[in-house]
C-alpha cells in the first residue's frame, strides 16, 4: 500500500521507509507527494502533534498518511525538550549539532543522566478510521558525542543494553530497537489486525 509520510525530514524518511518498506509498503513524502506546506505542531504531546501533521497531509491528498512524532525526553530537565525536540534552544540553535550541544550545556552539572526517546505514529485513512502505535527506549546522556551514524541527539544517547550510542550501531540494529522501530512494531501488529477485521 502507498502511504505519505507526513514530513519532508530526509533521515526521518529513511528510517521510516526502510522499517516500513519491509512491510510491503511504499513510503512518499510530502514532496514526493506535491505537497509544499509544513503543518503546525502546536500540540503538547507527541500523539497530539503526531495526529496533527497525519490530518493535514489526509486533508490535502485523500489517501492514507502517515505522520511520526518523536523527541528526546530528560528527567533532569522535567521531560524537556520533549516536543520541542527539533526546536530546542531557538533561534540560535540552527543545527542538529547545535542543538545537540545546547543540551549538553544544560545538563553539565547534572548526575541523573537517565533520557528516553518517545515515538508516536498514527496512519490516517480517507474513511475516517487511524491506527496509532508508541514506541520508546530508555537510555542515559553522554557527556561528549560518539559515533557517526544516526541523526538528532544519537550521538549522545547512551543505550545501555547495547553498550553503544545510538550514532555508534548500524542503521540496521538501530532501527531494530529505536523508539521508532518499536512504535512500528506496534503499528504492524494493529495494521494486520485492522485488515483482518475490514
Amino acid at each position: 500500500m502507498e502511504l505519505i509520510l507526513a514530513s519532508n525530514n530526509e533521515k526521518k524518511l529513511k528510517e521510516l521507509r526502510a522499517i516500513l518498506t519491509e512491510m510491503g509498503h511504499e513510503v512518499l513524502s510530502q514532496r514526493e507527494a506535491g505537497l509544499d506546506f509544513v503543518a503546525e505542531e502546536t500540540g503538547d504531546t507527541f500523539l497530539a502533534n503526531a495526529r496533527i501533521k497525519a490530518q493535514a497531509a489526509l486533508d490535502a491528498t485523500g489517501r492514507a498518511c502517515i505522520a511520526d512524532d518523536s523527541g528526546l525526553i530528560v528527567e533532569a530537565l522535567g521531560g524537556a525538550p520533549g516536543v520541542d525536540s527539533a526546536n530546542y534552544g531557538g533561534v540560535t540553535c540552527k543545527t542538529d549539532r547545535d542543538r545537540m550541544m545546547y543540551l549538553l550545556q544544560n545538563m553539565e552539572r547534572e548526575t541523573d543522566r537517565r533520557a528516553a526517546f518517545v515515538s508516536t505514529i498514527v496512519c490516517m485513512f480517507p474513511d475516517g478510521t487511524s491506527i496509532e502505535a508508541v514506541g520508546r527506549i530508555e537510555g542515559e546522556l553522554l557527556r561528549e558525542p560518539r559515533g557517526e551514524n544516526g541523526f538528532g541527539y544519537d550521538p549522545i544517547f547512551f543505550v545501555p543494553e547495547l553498550g553503544l550510542s545510538f550514532a555508534e550501531v548500524s542503521p540496521e540494529i538501530k532501527n531494530s530497537l529505536s523508539h521508532r522501530g518499536r512504535a512500528l512494531a506496534e503499528f504492524k501488529e494493529k495494521w494486520e489486525k485492522y485488515h483482518a477485521d475490514k
